[in-house]
């Protein structure tokens, strides 16, 4: 029952939700099939094949001492000292996904209190800590975490906060834009007259509206990250031996490149597809998360 004039709410009148309408991107759910599928292979490793990413096989290698191709055996060939490449891009998958989530976490976390502190309070507080980013944007991203990895000795964690250290600086930018444009809201000077306090404020009106930004400068950030400890480790002073990692890989095989070209090939697609599948995720939500967009689906 209804009130009498009030229209009937139907399910077909109901706005589809941000999952729904995710659901109906295909380019999305090739993303998110991209993503489960290294997922479940990082952490299924074990069981996935038989081998140690360290393993060096007897028949690993032919009898010139040359990498074996893909075969029966080595699904995707062997690398130059006879370890399972198809074991080692597995174990590999888990050395990405974890930089990858950590140190862009660590760089959205780092971004947002930046921006929103810079955005919110303005004045000389927020002049200090966007000429800050800016200085910190100045700097070629790349030139400079390879200035950290040199400084520190490489390793799995200095990577993750060298990685950090770097690509925080575009969320800062975007976040502080949108605080800023929501700090002047008629609501919330709504609220500053009705006595709430700058920390209410900035958790219950400024933080909720600012979630799908985070949520796609999460998603879309991770795909940078991957490919930066990727390069990073290509370089030499990324992630070291003898834990795999897809960059690493393709640094310790470089050499055999025309000879055995899988060394090569199959690192280098797991690279492109794990950047690949969450740039279409990041691109799908910050489609379906945008109110403007809302009306025209």
């Amino acid at each position: 029952m209804t009130k009498a004039g009030a229209p009937e709410i139907s399910a077909e009148t109901l706005p589809p939700s941000a999952l729904s309408r995710l659901a109906h991107r295909k380019m999305a759910l090739v993303g998110i099939s991209l993503i489960l599928i290294a997922f479940l292979g990082a952490v299924f490793a074990p069981w996935l094949t038989p081998y140690s990413p360290n393993d060096q096989m007897f028949d690993g290698l032919t009898l010139e001492g040359a990498p074996i191709g893909p075969s029966a055996t080595f699904v995707l060939g062997t690398d130059l000292l006879g370890r399972d490449l198809l074991t080692r891009i597995l174990y590999g998958a888990r050395t990405s996904l974890l930089i990858g989530v950590v140190a862009n976490g660590i760089a959205l976390v780092i971004g947002t209190v930046v921006g929103v502190t810079a955005g919110y309070f303005r004045g000389w507080v927020g002049g200090v800590l966007m000429r800050f980013t800016d200085l910190m944007m100045a700097f070629p991203a790349l030139l400079l975490a390879i200035t950290l990895a040199a400084i520190f000795q490489p390793s799995l964690w200095i990577v993750v906060m060298v990685i950090a250290t770097v690509n925080w600086v575009q969320a800062a930018r975007v976040l502080y834009t949108e605080t800023t444009s929501l700090a002047e809201r008629e609501f919330i000077a709504a609220e500053r007259t009705l006595g709430a306090g700058n920390l209410r404020i900035l958790f219950r009106h400024i933080l909720p509206h600012l979630v799908p930004t985070i949520i796609v400068w999460g998603t879309l950030g991770i795909s940078t990250t991957v490919l930066l400890e990727a390069t990073l480790s290509y370089l030499g002073i990324g992630v070291q031996p003898p834990t795999p990692s897809w960059g690493n890989i393709i640094f310790e095989n470089q050499t055999y490149f025309q000879a055995a070209p899988w060394l090569v090939f199959f690192p280098g697609a797991a690279i492109l597809m794990l950047a690949l599948a969450f740039n279409l995720v990041g691109d799908a939500l910050r489609d379906v998360l945008d109110p403007t967009q809302r009306g025209s689906e």
